[in-house]
């Protein structure tokens, strides 16, 4: 007879299950992904590209224009200008005319078979002084103006025409003496200009203006007119468009 025991027999214990914890029972989470570092090559966003002394300029004229049509008080402008030649992005530029009817900052390229500008011949480097005896002496065109000019001009004229030239000053003091002859300035409309002269048996007329821009050059004429004339004024359509800017404190 087998006297094993039986599985069945209720005198054996039965080993109780194993409980399974709670890790065992939930599936394993996946881990998060991270972020990928952008590659260094990745394109610039348009709204941080640097702008250049150009594009300032551009704003700027825009913010010139906007001032002398009333569109914006001295305060504004001002606060403007000053931020404009501070800019370093276009994002910074583009705000500066959004609120005005005049063209808005583009940050479209040219297309590539577009014709470039041709670029502007160096500018010259003339004398100080201009003197003219019984002839006459000009001084016009693309030329380094610097802080003293002198003009003399006896039993002849002299012309000093500043519309085209390049200022290296923030102030420009033309000295002038005329005996039996004539001096004539002319000066762009965007500068700030100033006399200071006497005529004494003849005249001294200097066409004052004070410039919008508060960054923008200041002429002054002075001097004496004996027997003769000086006249000095600003040359309507002719804008200065280059200057030091670093000796203006804009930089």
């Amino acid at each position: 007879m087998d006297n094993s025991p039986s599985h069945d027999d209720p005198g054996q214990p039965v080993p109780a299950p194993v409980p399974m914890t709670k890790s065992e029972l939930e599936p394993e989470a996946t881990p998060e992904a991270k972020p990928q570092p952008q590659p260094s090559h990745a394109p610039v966003a348009q709204a941080e590209m640097r702008v250049s002394d150009a594009d300032r300029e551009r704003i700027a004229e825009l913010l010139r224009d906007a001032y002398a049509e009333g569109r914006l008080d001295a305060d504004e402008h001002a606060e403007r200008i000053e931020a404009a030649y501070a800019a370093k992005t276009f994002g910074e530029l583009a705000p500066l005319t959004r609120d005005l009817p005049a063209r808005p900052l583009s940050f479209e390229k040219q297309p590539l078979g577009a014709p470039a500008a041709p670029p502007q011949p160096p500018a010259r480097q003339e004398s100080p002084a201009v003197v003219a005896v019984f002839g006459g002496a000009s001084r016009k065109g693309r030329w380094r103006v610097g802080s003293h000019l002198k003009a003399f001009a006896a039993f002849g004229g002299v012309e000093i025409d500043l519309s085209d030239a390049v200022f290296e000053s923030p102030e420009v003091e033309i000295v002038v003496v005329a005996v039996f002859g004539g001096v004539e300035v002319r000066v762009p409309e965007n500068v700030s200009l100033q006399g200071a002269g006497v005529g004494l048996f003849g005249g001294f007329d200097v066409r004052e203006q004070t410039a919008a821009d508060p960054y923008a050059p200041v002429v002054r004429v002075k001097g004496l007119a004996l027997f003769g004339g000086c006249t000095a004024k600003p040359r309507r359509g002719k804008k200065l468009k280059e200057w030091v800017r670093r000796q203006l404190g804009t930089e």
